[in-house]
């Protein structure tokens, strides 16, 4: 298989490594919240906005990657 058949899956693992961190820091931000750090809370959520904001373009992306020529 040659390297370049290898990026599109490389990717796509990342960006599910990615999407499993991003679930993982909102448990932990809904723990903070419940014991009284909204603020916190509130600011790990503004930073996981980005993910949000890219996932769309990457799933798009990945299908285009993954495409039969």
């Amino acid at each position: 298989m040659p390297n370049s058949d290898l990026l599109p899956s490389l990717l796509l693992k990342i960006n599910e490594n990615q999407l499993a961190l991003e679930a993982a820091i909102m448990e932990l931000s809904d723990w903070v919240e419940k014991r009284g750090g909204s603020e916190i809370a509130g600011n790990v959520r503004g930073a996981l906005v980005a993910i949000d904001r890219n996932e769309e373009f990457i799933k798009m992306t990945l299908a285009v990657m993954m495409a039969p020529e």
